[in-house]
């Protein structure tokens, strides 16, 4: 009857990577779970604003720092490299130290890295950005909360990820417009200031961080080593690899609408009010319906999720091109909004699908880096391109040529390992 009762267990269990022991429910999930998952969210919501200044307020640094837009727009570019490259790390020190000290840590040096930024030099701008609120700042929080939130989950663990993920969406439906109208009476450095206080008022929630459920131990006979197998003709770090290229490619169109979109208004005759309010909208919807994705993970497993998301995304990028009309331009950033959204925490959940809970804590990091790496150089391309054209059309068409390439990895990566049943059956194999 116990090995019975264990199989079943065993079973329910979404894609940990190794057999557990279990307790005699079955699942670590318990209503200290979607605490821990709503106290970060409302961590993120707060962090994710951060660089949102600089997206919003991207035409009044310009004209402060009299020099060309893909100059500024690096400014955003490094805060997604800084996130991914301190995300490795950070990871591994959140690990050693606790996530409490590792996320206030965080908090301070955002804070820090936006008194930088408001300096008004070119430089200060990057340090500010890259360096504090991007490495040390960002990076010390949201990859960090990603793998501690996935340790609290095993049956709904894509649904709490896209829950938490949805910091970023709250930011962008909450901040935009509350920027605009800030920066347009008192000036962006002032803003950035405000912003970098506020941060530090979040500081007294690191308490409320409990520590996460402790890690399993292997069942005997179990080495829990993943790496040393291989899946459908492919090595663990060979399927590791080309998820984060996927994941590279994937994120440079998704850069487009993220940090131009404002500008991009403003240059076809839109208010920058309306044009916040439409990233506001956009990433409204991506709240919403990331809740879906992270659903539809949870039943059909993280590559489905990213290749589904990504096709949508790609023919939302694409209708980018159709039209200047204000109501159009709504209507798209509505629907790329609830294209898009379910990418990046599937990403996380395909790792915890294919990989053991105890590499969590730098694969997902890693991933996240190549992600985030590709919306920095998204961010970055698509100034350059518009400083070469005048126009954002070549930047959306490019973005589609990166999607294209996008859905040819994941398709071959669903090809060689198969469905999900099969992906478990071959890790408890292993």
């Amino acid at each position: 009857m116990a090995q019975a009762t264990d199989r079943a267990a065993f079973k329910r269990r979404r894609g940990e990577g190794v057999v557990m022991q279990r307790t005699a429910v079955g699942s670590i999930e318990s209503a200290h779970s979607w605490r821990a998952a709503f106290l970060t969210l409302a961590i993120l919501s707060i962090s994710f604003g951060s660089p949102l200044a600089a997206v919003v307020g991207l035409r009044e640094i310009q004209a402060a720092l009299h020099t060309d837009r893909s100059v500024v727009s690096l400014a955003s570019a490094l805060v997604w490299i800084g996130n991914g490259l301190g995300g490795v790390p950070m990871g591994w020190l959140a690990d050693r130290i606790g996530i409490r000290r590792t996320v206030a840590m965080g908090i301070l040096m955002m804070a820090a890295g936006l008194g930088v930024s408001s300096l008004g030099t070119v430089w200060a701008l990057y340090v500010g950005h890259g360096l504090l609120i991007g490495f040390l700042g960002n990076g010390a929080i949201y990859a960090p909360l990603m793998v501690y939130v996935s340790r609290w989950f095993d049956r709904r663990r894509g649904t709490a990820l896209a829950l938490i993920s949805s910091g970023q969406y709250i930011a962008g439906m909450v901040w935009p417009s509350i920027l605009e109208i800030a920066i347009h009476h008192v000036g962006w450095q002032t803003v950035m200031l405000g912003y970098g206080a506020l941060v530090l008022a979040i500081l007294p929630l690191m308490t409320l961080l409990r520590p996460a459920p402790e890690t399993l131990k292997l069942a005997p006979g179990q080495s829990g080593r993943f790496g040393e197998n291989r899946m459908a003709g492919l090595s663990p770090n060979m399927t590791m690899v080309l998820i984060c290229a996927a994941s590279f490619l994937c994120c440079v169109p998704m850069a487009l609408p993220a940090s131009h979109l404002v500008a991009f208004c403003g240059d076809v005759g839109i208010p920058p009010a309306q044009g916040a309010a439409m990233l506001s909208v956009m990433l409204g919807c991506a709240f919403v319906s990331r809740q879906f994705w992270g659903a539809f993970a949870d039943r059909f497993g993280g590559l489905p999720t990213v290749m589904a998301g990504s096709f949508c995304q790609m023919i939302a990028i694409a209708a980018f091109m159709s039209t200047t009309n204000e109501a159009g331009l709504f209507s798209i950033a509505a629907a790329y909004g609830l294209g898009f959204s379910g990418i990046i925490p599937a990403y996380s959940v395909a790792i915890r699908d294919l990989y053991p809970s105890r590499e969590a804590s730098w694969r997902i990091p890693t991933v996240l880096l190549t992600a985030m790496s590709g919306m920095a150089f998204g961010s970055w391309f698509a100034g350059r391109l518009f400083d070469t054209f005048l126009s954002y059309r070549p930047a959306f068409g490019t973005g589609v040529i990166f999607n294209l390439a996008n859905l040819a990895v994941i398709l071959f990566l669903l090809l060689r390992i198969g469905r999900r049943q099969d992906v478990r059956m071959a890790v408890a194999a292993s």
